[in-house]
């Protein structure tokens, strides 16, 4: 394994408004030389040194929305960012508009060219404005989400160390924590609904200005969807109806009788297993230390991977104060290496979280030699599949992380948990798609839209006596429909294609492994549906595809 730094060593230099706009105009002069080989090296290098920073500053507020530096590091790394994408994109103008085509794409490959055509349709120094106030408000909602302090059963806490307590086999303490939750949501509700209509109006705005008619057909191109559309989006969702819906209906009624509650209710939801949902095997170092023996079994370049990410402080897990909830991995492309961030909460989405940001890590690294900071991700929907997959085929190690009693009752759970994702992924990505189609509803009028959807993907889900949710405001806890939008489906289908691995390693262990790793060294050099089928899958677009992994689930779970 080639040296790897430790995340201590990670610096980058803070931009300045006046040096980026120099290393721009020296960029321009290489082109006008026609050194097009050269400009292209040294704006790669520029992207890379400036990313680095931005996911240092982003993730430093993470670990700590409380600091007053953090804080103002964050708003200066917002200010900056319409700045550098003005000059991003007038650069793949230039690049695109180049008189010999061939010899960019020769040097940055089609896809590349491809997703910056896509690229140059989302930005224009006329949205400059609003995009430092869109990132703003969504700095407003990680801090207001982050702030939230509850107490259950004596104990106070943030809205992450919420999960122990909703997983409860104690009926009367999920409910206790669900009001909880809940609640907080409630005394904020409208702060939150000022913030999302701010942020619908501000981004329908820019759509206009950059002349769509919505904000939908912008946010496709901001995610760089370049291999389909809306219409195929709401196929998927129907085959969802069709085929996963009546079954997590039925498994949910299924838990109903045999614990004999003569309703279900949202907070009996999260108690898939009736014994208890299984729990990791030790605490967080517990954690960590066994899933180096799991990786070593499963590849040799994971566990390696994995040996240095320990060892060079790349993980920061541990839920506390003042800690932006959720987990993610981000990157570092000057230095080739990810960081995990997560919430660890003695329940077993800790194990979920962790296996899931290191399939996103382990992508990131074994592309991290790709020639271009365009390709060192792939598109959100193609990165989910290394992510979800890999928690997938960390099934046979499962009992280092649970216990050899609770290994096969944690993949029956999460399995169950997996299929039951599919309806709530797509409801909420449906949600935004009639948000956005609408921008001028009120918030009676959006939390009406949930409650409409929710009946079509969710039919069985009671809120009993929780006001909020009941009265359509669910919706609000999800934080990608406030930071990213229309990032959510991207899971629902990655799922699809994850669920395939998952069944190509009952048969062949060695292979789905093989063409995992395969996946992983591809990165984004290729569009969603091509790198799935360059790893023997079948795209979650063709019919019968979502059909095909759900029956054989249901085969599974018996």
């Amino acid at each position: 394994m080639t040296h790897m730094p430790r995340f201590a060593e990670i610096h980058a230099e803070t931009p300045t408004r006046e040096g980026i706009e120099t290393r721009y105009r020296a960029l321009d002069a290489l082109l006008d030389q026609n050194d097009l080989a050269q400009a292209l090296r040294e704006w790669d290098q520029e992207r890379r040194r400036y990313e680095s920073w931005a996911a240092l500053v982003h993730l430093a507020f993470s670990r700590d929305t409380t600091s007053e530096k953090a804080k103002a590091d964050r708003d200066y790394a917002d200010t900056l960012s319409p700045l550098v994408s003005r000059f991003e994109t007038a650069m793949r103008r230039r690049l695109l508009a180049w008189p010999d085509r061939q010899a960019v794409e020769s040097i940055v490959g089609a896809h590349v060219l491809r997703l910056w055509e896509g690229d140059i349709a989302t930005f224009d120094p006329a949205i400059e404005a609003d995009l430092e106030e869109e990132a703003k408000l969504c700095a407003r909602y990680t801090e207001l989400l982050a702030s939230a302090r509850v107490t259950v059963a004596g104990t106070t806490t943030n809205l992450s160390g919420l999960a122990p307590f909703a997983e409860s086999l104690d009926r009367d303490l999920r409910h206790e924590a669900a009001r909880a939750q809940w609640g907080f949501f409630a005394a904020n509700a409208e702060e939150l609904d000022s913030l999302y209509d701010r942020l619908v109006r501000l981004r329908h705005g820019m759509a206009l200005k950059l002349g769509y008619d919505s904000y939908t057909p912008l946010a496709y191109k901001k995610m760089r969807r370049v291999d389909y559309g809306p219409e195929d989006v709401a196929r998927f969702r129907e085959e969802v109806v069709r085929h996963v819906v009546p079954l997590v209906g039925r498994l949910l009624e299924k838990r109903r009788a045999a614990q004999g509650w003569d309703r279900l209710h949202s907070w009996d939801e999260n108690l898939i297993d009736p014994q208890g949902n299984p729990k990791p095997i030790g605490d967080h170092d517990v954690l960590v230390d066994r899933a180096q023996t799991m990786f070593d079994r499963m590849d040799a370049r994971m566990g390696g991977f994995y040996r240095a990410m320990r060892e060079g402080g790349f993980m920061d897990l541990r839920n506390r104060e003042g800690k932006a909830g959720g987990g993610f991995c981000t990157s570092f492309p000057t230095a080739g290496m990810p960081f995990i961030f997560a919430n660890f909460n003695g329940t077993h989405g800790d194990i979920n979280v962790f296996t899931h940001e290191m399939g996103h890590a382990f992508q990131n690294w074994m592309s991290r030699d790709l020639p271009g900071v365009d390709v060192l991700w792939p598109t959100m929907e193609a990165a989910e599949i290394n992510s979800m997959a890999l928690e997938f085929l960390t099934y046979p190690q499962m009992a280092l992380m649970v216990g050899e009693d609770a290994a096969d009752r944690f993949r029956r759970m999460h399995m169950i948990g997996s299929l039951a994702f599919f309806p709530y992924g797509v409801c909420v990505d449906h949600f935004q798609h009639e948000v956005y189609a609408r921008p001028e509803m009120t918030p009676a009028e959006r939390n009406a839209t949930w409650k409409r959807l929710e009946a079509i993907y969710l039919p069985w889900r009671d809120y009993g006596d929780l006001a909020h949710p009941a009265g359509g405001g669910r919706w609000q806890s999800q934080l990608h429909i406030y930071r990213l939008p229309f990032y959510y489906i991207d899971y629902a289908l990655a799922q699809c294609c994850a669920m395939q691995f998952w069944i190509a390693d009952e048969t062949d262990r060695e292979d789905a492994m093989r063409r995992y790793v395969d996946l992983a060294a591809l990165g984004g050099s290729a569009p969603f549906t091509e790198l799935v089928r360059s790893a023997g899958l079948v795209s979650p677009f063709e019919p019968g595809a979502l059909e095909a992994v759900v029956r054989h689930a249901e085969a599974m779970l018996g």
